[in-house]
Protein backbone atom coordinates (compact mmCIF):
# COMPACT_ATOMS: atom_id res chain seq x y z
CA UNK A 1 0.00 0.00 0.00
CA UNK A 2 1.67 3.51 -0.76
CA UNK A 3 1.88 6.21 1.63
CA UNK A 4 -0.06 9.38 1.44
CA UNK A 5 1.92 12.14 2.23
CA UNK A 6 -0.03 14.80 4.26
CA UNK A 7 -0.52 17.75 2.63
CA UNK A 8 -1.46 21.48 3.55
CA UNK A 9 -4.24 23.18 2.26
CA UNK A 10 -3.39 25.59 -0.39
CA UNK A 11 -2.82 29.59 1.04
CA UNK A 12 -4.85 31.55 -0.50
CA UNK A 13 -3.09 34.58 -2.47
CA UNK A 14 -3.89 37.18 -0.37
CA UNK A 15 -2.71 35.25 2.81
CA UNK A 16 0.94 36.60 3.87
CA UNK A 17 3.35 34.57 6.07
CA UNK A 18 6.50 35.66 7.10
CA UNK A 19 9.67 33.77 5.11
CA UNK A 20 11.72 32.62 7.78
CA UNK A 21 14.93 32.48 5.60
CA UNK A 22 14.73 36.24 5.43
CA UNK A 23 12.71 37.30 8.67
CA UNK A 24 15.95 39.17 10.68
CA UNK A 25 13.54 39.50 13.64
CA UNK A 26 13.54 36.07 14.11
CA UNK A 27 17.56 35.54 13.25
CA UNK A 28 18.05 38.29 16.17
CA UNK A 29 15.63 36.43 18.71
CA UNK A 30 16.89 32.83 17.83
CA UNK A 31 20.33 34.19 18.37
CA UNK A 32 19.78 35.86 21.01
CA UNK A 33 18.02 33.23 22.73
CA UNK A 34 20.41 30.21 21.78
CA UNK A 35 23.24 32.62 23.24
CA UNK A 36 21.62 33.63 26.37
CA UNK A 37 20.71 29.96 27.21
CA UNK A 38 24.14 28.82 26.51
CA UNK A 39 25.89 31.17 28.13
CA UNK A 40 23.75 30.86 31.26
CA UNK A 41 23.97 26.89 31.57
CA UNK A 42 27.72 27.80 32.08
CA UNK A 43 27.40 30.59 34.08
CA UNK A 44 25.47 28.41 36.68
CA UNK A 45 27.42 25.29 36.13
CA UNK A 46 31.24 27.24 36.74
CA UNK A 47 30.33 29.99 39.20
CA UNK A 48 26.42 29.47 40.19
CA UNK A 49 25.09 32.59 38.50
CA UNK A 50 22.66 32.84 35.94
CA UNK A 51 22.92 35.09 32.48
CA UNK A 52 20.58 37.69 34.56
CA UNK A 53 23.23 38.43 37.20
CA UNK A 54 25.94 38.10 34.69
CA UNK A 55 24.51 40.92 32.68
CA UNK A 56 24.20 43.08 36.08
CA UNK A 57 27.50 42.56 37.39
CA UNK A 58 28.98 43.63 33.46
CA UNK A 59 26.82 46.61 33.70
CA UNK A 60 28.17 47.80 37.11
CA UNK A 61 31.49 46.78 36.59
CA UNK A 62 31.23 49.66 33.68
CA UNK A 63 29.02 51.87 35.65
CA UNK A 64 30.24 51.46 39.35
CA UNK A 65 26.89 52.15 40.41
CA UNK A 66 23.15 51.98 38.83
CA UNK A 67 19.65 52.49 39.81
CA UNK A 68 17.23 49.42 38.84
CA UNK A 69 15.71 51.77 36.46
CA UNK A 70 18.56 52.45 34.60
CA UNK A 71 19.76 48.72 34.67
CA UNK A 72 16.61 48.19 33.21
CA UNK A 73 16.71 50.79 30.58
CA UNK A 74 20.11 49.82 29.38
CA UNK A 75 20.24 45.71 29.77
CA UNK A 76 16.10 45.75 28.80
CA UNK A 77 15.09 43.45 30.58
CA UNK A 78 11.86 44.96 33.46
CA UNK A 79 12.55 46.69 36.10
CA UNK A 80 10.94 44.15 38.76
CA UNK A 81 13.42 41.56 36.89
CA UNK A 82 16.37 43.63 37.89
CA UNK A 83 15.21 44.34 41.50
CA UNK A 84 14.63 40.88 41.78
CA UNK A 85 18.17 40.28 40.30
CA UNK A 86 19.88 42.67 42.32
CA UNK A 87 18.10 40.98 45.66
CA UNK A 88 19.83 38.12 44.94
CA UNK A 89 22.90 39.59 44.46
CA UNK A 90 23.04 41.31 47.57
CA UNK A 91 22.22 38.54 49.51
CA UNK A 92 25.23 36.53 48.03
CA UNK A 93 27.17 39.83 48.74
CA UNK A 94 27.71 40.59 45.28
CA UNK A 95 26.44 44.49 45.59
CA UNK A 96 25.43 46.75 48.00
CA UNK A 97 23.10 49.75 48.44
CA UNK A 98 23.84 53.46 48.77
CA UNK A 99 21.13 56.18 48.03
CA UNK A 100 22.33 58.48 45.41
CA UNK A 101 23.81 61.59 46.94
CA UNK A 102 21.40 64.29 44.49
CA UNK A 103 18.21 62.35 44.82
CA UNK A 104 18.15 60.69 48.32
CA UNK A 105 15.27 58.18 47.64
CA UNK A 106 17.34 56.34 44.96
CA UNK A 107 18.95 53.49 45.40
CA UNK A 108 22.37 52.69 43.58
CA UNK A 109 23.11 48.85 43.24
CA UNK A 110 27.40 49.06 44.00
CA UNK A 111 29.74 46.27 43.11
CA UNK A 112 31.49 44.42 46.28
CA UNK A 113 35.22 43.57 45.91
CA UNK A 114 33.55 39.60 46.22
CA UNK A 115 30.91 41.13 42.53
CA UNK A 116 33.87 42.59 40.90
CA UNK A 117 36.01 39.12 41.27
CA UNK A 118 33.25 37.27 40.19
CA UNK A 119 32.79 39.61 37.19
CA UNK A 120 36.70 38.96 36.19
CA UNK A 121 36.22 35.36 36.45
CA UNK A 122 33.65 35.12 34.15
CA UNK A 123 34.20 37.78 31.36
CA UNK A 124 36.89 35.22 30.13
CA UNK A 125 34.42 32.91 29.46
CA UNK A 126 31.95 35.85 27.99
CA UNK A 127 34.62 37.04 25.71
CA UNK A 128 35.73 33.40 24.43
CA UNK A 129 32.10 32.81 23.21
CA UNK A 130 31.82 36.08 21.71
CA UNK A 131 35.20 35.04 19.90
CA UNK A 132 34.19 32.16 19.16
CA UNK A 133 31.05 33.12 17.51
CA UNK A 134 32.73 36.03 15.77
CA UNK A 135 35.51 34.07 14.27
CA UNK A 136 33.13 33.17 11.22
CA UNK A 137 33.35 36.67 10.36
CA UNK A 138 36.62 38.89 9.13
CA UNK A 139 37.63 41.81 11.06
CA UNK A 140 36.07 44.44 8.41
CA UNK A 141 33.13 42.14 8.83
CA UNK A 142 32.91 42.55 12.36
CA UNK A 143 33.12 46.45 12.31
CA UNK A 144 30.53 46.61 9.57
CA UNK A 145 28.35 44.36 11.97
CA UNK A 146 28.73 46.07 14.95
CA UNK A 147 28.29 49.47 13.40
CA UNK A 148 24.93 48.16 11.94
CA UNK A 149 23.65 46.83 15.08
CA UNK A 150 24.41 50.05 16.67
CA UNK A 151 22.06 51.44 14.04
CA UNK A 152 19.16 49.20 14.38
CA UNK A 153 19.56 49.37 18.30
CA UNK A 154 19.12 53.27 18.05
CA UNK A 155 16.46 52.91 15.30
CA UNK A 156 14.37 50.97 18.15
CA UNK A 157 11.96 54.04 18.84
CA UNK A 158 11.18 54.47 15.51
CA UNK A 159 10.26 51.27 15.58
CA UNK A 160 7.98 51.68 18.33
CA UNK A 161 6.15 54.61 16.98
CA UNK A 162 5.80 52.77 13.50
CA UNK A 163 4.06 49.59 15.43
CA UNK A 164 1.94 52.34 17.27
CA UNK A 165 0.79 54.27 14.35
CA UNK A 166 0.05 50.77 12.15
CA UNK A 167 -1.85 49.44 15.53
CA UNK A 168 -4.11 52.85 16.24
CA UNK A 169 -4.50 52.68 12.17
CA UNK A 170 -5.44 49.06 11.80
CA UNK A 171 -6.99 48.25 15.34
CA UNK A 172 -8.40 51.92 16.36
CA UNK A 173 -9.98 49.56 19.06
CA UNK A 174 -7.33 48.08 20.44
CA UNK A 175 -6.19 49.05 24.46
CA UNK A 176 -3.52 51.05 24.74
CA UNK A 177 -0.90 50.27 27.45
CA UNK A 178 2.24 52.19 28.32
CA UNK A 179 4.70 50.98 25.51
CA UNK A 180 8.34 50.11 27.26
CA UNK A 181 10.96 52.13 26.29
CA UNK A 182 13.74 50.23 24.19
CA UNK A 183 15.80 53.48 23.70
CA UNK A 184 18.34 52.56 26.34
CA UNK A 185 17.80 56.08 27.66
CA UNK A 186 16.42 57.21 31.14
Amino acid sequence: MPTRKATRPARQSSEQVVDLERYVPAFLTWIANKLSRGASQHYLNVFEVGIETWRCLVLLAIEGRISAHKASKVIGMDKASISRTFKSMQSRGLITFSLDDEDGRLRLANLTKKGRDLHDQIIGVALERERAFLSVLSGAERETLIGLLKRLHENLPAVEQATERYVARKFPGARRRVPASADGED
